[in-house]
């Protein structure tokens, strides 16, 4: 046997790299929808748990080499292949002329041509979510010392107040964010004698500069504090604010991460929208992960193979449950604000 015959063929790689990547995104969406689900306000917790475990995540060292290697060169691999599945995959589940093959009578026919739905359907939604939450909805961030502030923009409704007290965050309305402006405009004064101050310490003799001085110290902290304070009220002001809005302003990402998925789930098109992608992606993952251990072999005699079918539908409903808690449960069914 020559070594051409006995290598591979590139596409039986590729297909099993697709598949592998599958698996490893069916592990993420566990995660993703068990994360997100604590952000239904009707735990009791005020999502706290979201708030601690998207905490941990976004405090990760290295977290964009993470985001990059760990999920998105994985979705690419995933999604640049499906979508070639896409265009040269063939249904055999709808009625036919004659023409074509038809054999909708068998379950697992059907599940291809959804498997092939709901692909296009991830392929939209992934994007448009991506884009949402990491760019359009992601907070703000101004660092002041050892404290960090989060800007979000929501629009106000009688629920946030209370969520807000809960959380302790500090809503302002263009009025406030008015006011914190004209108040940094009038520490002006403070701020030109803090630079004329800190002129005169650089132009100390290096005999005076090795002393230790109290005044120098006490100077520099407050320059310091007044610029970390003009960054903040810039951070603030930059927050554009329609009718009806107000800046939250939040004491960790996790927090202004909460209201901000509790922002967007106030609109219904969003909550019929995701409600279809939480679903969709359910069953493409877990009609994927019963194909995924045929195709590498884990499960290969009939009986094994239904009791494994049974297994993907029981885990599929619960995140999918998982999923649209997050979805209904942090505005609309809600049993407290």
């Amino acid at each position: 046997m020559t070594s051409a015959s006995a290598a591979l063929p590139r596409a039986f790689i590729w297909r099993r790299l697709h598949s592998l990547m599958g698996l490893w995104l069916v592990l993420f969406l566990i995660e993703h929808l068990l994360t997100n689900s604590q952000a239904a306000l009707w735990v009791g917790e005020n999502g706290q748990g979201f708030v601690r475990m998207v905490n941990g995540l976004h405090n990760l060292p290295y977290l964009q080499v993470i985001e990059i290697t760990l999920l998105g060169i994985p979705i690419l691999i995933h999604l640049v292949w499906g979508v070639k599945y896409l265009f040269t995959a063939k249904s055999n589940s709808r009625s036919s002329d004659g023409t074509k093959p038809s054999l909708p009578e068998y379950g697992r026919n059907r599940a291809y041509t959804w498997q092939r739905i709901t692909s296009w359907i991830l392929l939209f939604c992934i994007i448009g979510h991506v884009v949402k939450f990491r760019f359009l909805e992601y907070p703000a961030s101004v660092q002041e010392g050892s404290k960090a502030s989060y800007f979000i923009r929501v629009s106000l409704d009688n629920g946030l107040y209370t969520v807000a007290d809960r959380l302790g965050v500090k809503l302002y309305d263009q009025k406030a964010v008015v006011n914190e402006v004209n108040a940094l405009k009038n520490r002006e004064a403070e701020g030109a004698f803090l630079e004329a101050a800190q002129e005169t310490f650089l132009n100390e003799s290096s005999e005076e500069q090795v002393a230790y001085n109290e005044q120098k110290a006490l100077l520099l902290a407050s320059k310091q504090k007044l610029q970390e304070k003009a960054q903040w009220v810039t951070a603030l002001a930059n927050v554009h604010l329609s009718k009806g809005d107000v800046v939250a302003v939040c004491k960790d990402f996790g927090t202004a991460t909460l209201l901000a998925v509790r922002d967007v789930f106030k609109n219904p098109i969003y909550v019929v929208l995701y409600t279809i992608f939480v679903l969709a992606a359910c069953f493409h993952a877990f009609n994927g992960l019963w194909t995924f251990m045929i195709t590498w072999g884990w499960i290969l005699k009939a009986a094994a193979q239904k009791k494994m079918v049974t297994f993907c539908i029981a885990i599929m409903l619960m995140i999918a449950c998982l999923g649209l808690a997050a979805v209904w449960g942090t505005y609309w069914v809600n049993l407290r604000y």
